[in-house]
């Protein structure tokens, strides 16, 4: 499999493939994983690795997907605990209570685009398909989350809710934050039209010209992830600590799934992470 990138790994590659980034990878007391299209049970146009139970799939491929991946990756199924996303910026702490909610346990919030913990034996989970993971670990007290970064809510600075709720409840310092950003549809080939970006124009702390990119009939190229990790840096988190996807969505459709290249017809990648004893 043709798949290039500086600081991701493919791992698994012929039987069921999930990629992970190496800094967080040297982290010794974290297991984290950004699942493919690959390895999975799904038929038709979720073939193979589709992680969504509300996009149509049958259930139980869903479900036996999901075992594949945690056996791939090194996960247990009956850890996980997955958000519910509608582009909004509600964080979520949890806990083992909380093993299996959107899993195999009903979901029990319907706006929960960030997750976060501080507990061993919960697997946090995240839904993507173009939109922007963000990974945070706070290496001093052992605390991670998890956030959805789409354009609503990278403009509603879910990176920084994320980390100001960590530092609610764990007592997180940003500069103890080593992050992640990605993989997602990059500033290659994420298109926006003028209402989206007055959105972005309209963060007068961060540095547009980074992000922003003029074209011809009121279109632009919008960086989302040079977006999310500005904002990083202005939470407090240090820019060396920060490790941004090399990786399109849209340019890697084979491997990844990418709501643009498929025109909606897809399925959905998660991001994982989870605290282990160490």
């Amino acid at each position: 499999m043709n798949f290039n990138s500086k600081v991701m790994k493919l791992n698994n590659a012929d039987t069921v493939p999930y990629l992970a980034y190496n800094s967080l990878s040297e982290i010794k007391f974290i297991n984290h994983a950004f699942s493919t299209r690959l390895g999975g049970v799904s038929e038709g146009e979720f073939t193979s690795m589709n992680l969504a139970f509300n996009r149509g799939d049958n259930p139980e491929c869903v479900t036996e997907n999901y075992k594949r991946l945690c056996k791939s990756a090194g996960f247990d199924f009956e850890s996980l605990t997955a958000s519910a996303q509608n582009h909004h910026t509600f964080v979520r702490a949890v806990t083992k209570a909380d093993r299996g909610v959107g899993i195999y346990k009903p979901r029990d919030m319907e706006s929960v685009d960030a997750i976060i913990t501080n507990e061993t034996g919960v697997t946090l989970v995240t839904y993507y398909a173009d939109c922007t993971p963000l990974y945070f670990v706070d290496t001093k007290n052992r605390a991670i989350g998890l956030a959805h970064g789409g354009w609503r809510g990278t403009v509603g600075r879910i990176a920084e809710k994320t980390i100001k709720k960590m530092t609610g409840l764990y007592g997180t310092n940003p500069a103890d934050i080593t992050a992640a950003v990605g993989p997602a549809i990059s500033v290659c080939c994420y298109e926006v039209d003028k209402p989206c970006i007055d959105n972005f124009y309209a963060l007068e702390d961060l540095d547009k010209e980074k992000f922003i990119f003029p074209k011809v009939g009121g279109k632009y190229m919008l960086d989302l992830l040079e977006c999310n990790r500005q904002i990083l840096v202005s939470a407090g988190v240090k820019p060396e600590n920060i490790t941004v996807s090399d990786v399109c969505t849209n340019c890697n459709s084979e491997l990844l799934w990418s709501h643009r290249a498929t025109k909606g017809h897809r399925g959905t990648m998660c991001a994982f992470m989870c605290l282990i004893e160490n």
